[in-house]
Parts: structure tokens; sequence; C-alpha cells
């Protein structure tokens, strides 16, 4: 869901945190993914600089984190947002969970707006989407390409498949 950066900072508790990491867990492991290495991204900058900018890190986001390892997830973090998907590109992580809209979208539209695919965790359905938003701005024009919607069906198909969906 989108919601504003003051709005969406008010969502970043270890609950919601926890939701999100055993939620992406379980759904990594029916798409094949044995152990999925998980990163969690810190809210803020330098991952807070041990508090000097923001509590988040500490009073939320690491609790969370050392629940999770304690609940067998191979969970770590926080990791500053700024690198730890550079990390992940390299392998280094399965998946990274962050804790609002553009912290994610963001680094994965740089590396390719019309290869990036949404998938939303937690319905009781499988949900992919195009990554670009709705395009009301060039709807009609005959400049906007379907390469965004036909990935986003080749990864449905493909997440389909491996939940013994399709």
């Amino acid at each position: 869901t989108h919601k504003s950066l003051g709005e969406a900072v008010k969502y970043v508790t270890t609950d919601n945190i926890m939701t999100a990491t055993r939620l992406t867990q379980k759904m990594f492991k029916e798409w094949g993914f044995e152990n999925p290495r998980i990163a969690i991204a810190a809210l803020n900058p330098h991952a807070s600089d041990n508090g000097l900018i923001g509590s988040e890190e500490a009073d939320e986001i690491s609790p969370a984190i050392a629940q999770a390892v304690e609940e067998g997830i191979e969970a770590t973090g926080p990791h500053p947002a700024d690198t730890v998907f550079n990390s992940a590109a390299a392998g280094k992580y399965d998946v990274v969970v962050v804790m609002y809209h553009d912290q994610g979208h963001i680094p994965i539209k740089v590396y390719g707006v019309e290869k990036s695919v949404t998938v939303n965790l937690g319905l009781p359905f499988l949900r992919t989407s195009v990554d670009h938003g709705t395009a009301f701005d060039i709807a009609g024009t005959g400049i906007a390409s379907e390469i965004s919607m036909i990935e986003a069906l080749k990864l449905g198909a493909a997440l389909a498949s491996k939940q013994g969906l399709a």
C-alpha cells in the first residue's frame, strides 16, 4: 500500500517487521529457497550510526531481527539502505525487507523498471503487477510499452507453478 513517508514511519514496529519477515521467509520457501537469506534494511541513514540519527533501529528493527533469528529465520541487519541492495545484487542475500515503499522501489527500478515486477505478499491469492504505477500520464498516447506487463505475467506464472497453483 502507499502511504506518505511521515505515515510510513509509524508502521516501523517490531511486530510489523516480524510479520513481513515471517511472510517473506514463508513465500520464498514456497518458491524454492531452502533457507532464504533475508536482509532487513535500516530506516535511517547509516543504520542510525548507533543512535545519532534516530532510534528506530535500536527500538524496533534490531529486536525484530533478534526475534527472527530466534525463530530460525536467516535474517540480518539492520543494513544501511544505501548499500544493502548492492550486496543483494551480488548474491549475499536472497531478498531485502524494506521499511517503506520507495526504499525498495528506487534501487530495483535503477536496475531496470521495465523488468521489475511487484509481488504482493500476504494476500489470499498470488498477485503480481507492473512496477511503474498507473502511467495515466501516457495513457492513450500510443507510447506505452507492454514489457512490464509481460514480465509481471511471466513471474506470476512461474511463482504459481512453484506453489502448485498452475
